[in-house]
């Protein structure tokens, strides 16, 4: 068996976890005050997920701030950057707007967080 320790996010408590791992499986979850914690830590330790915001380049020399529409596995973060650095996009742009259909082969799209129209 295998101890972990983590500091929760799942609420702004920030309660202290102590999960107890075997054979890569959570057995058991402690230090939390709400179900909050318990599914945090199970899920943190069996398959971590992050969303990802950063920026690509516009044509016109502008930087577009965008993230991932929903979380991608951890393990893909550093591929999915690396994709964004070779991404040049052409205005105008709307908040909201796919930018890449499928980052990373994860099946999730990136997508402006800011409305970017023609420079004047």
């Amino acid at each position: 068996m295998e101890e972990k320790k983590l500091i929760c996010i799942g609420c702004p408590l920030g309660c202290e976890l102590c999960a107890v791992l075997e054979r890569g499986e959570v057995i058991s979850v402690t230090g939390n005050t709400c179900k909050r914690g318990d599914a945090y830590a199970r899920k943190e330790l069996v398959s971590p997920e992050r969303t990802v915001t950063s920026t690509v380049k516009m044509s016109d020399g502008r930087m577009l701030p965008v993230r991932t529409k929903t979380d991608i596995p951890k393990a893909k973060v550093l591929e999915c950057v690396r994709e964004l650095k070779h991404v040049v996009v052409e205005a105008p742009v709307e908040m909201g707007q796919i930018i890449v259909q499928d980052i990373a082969g994860t099946n999730v799209p990136v997508i402006a967080t800011k409305k970017m129209g023609e420079r004047v």
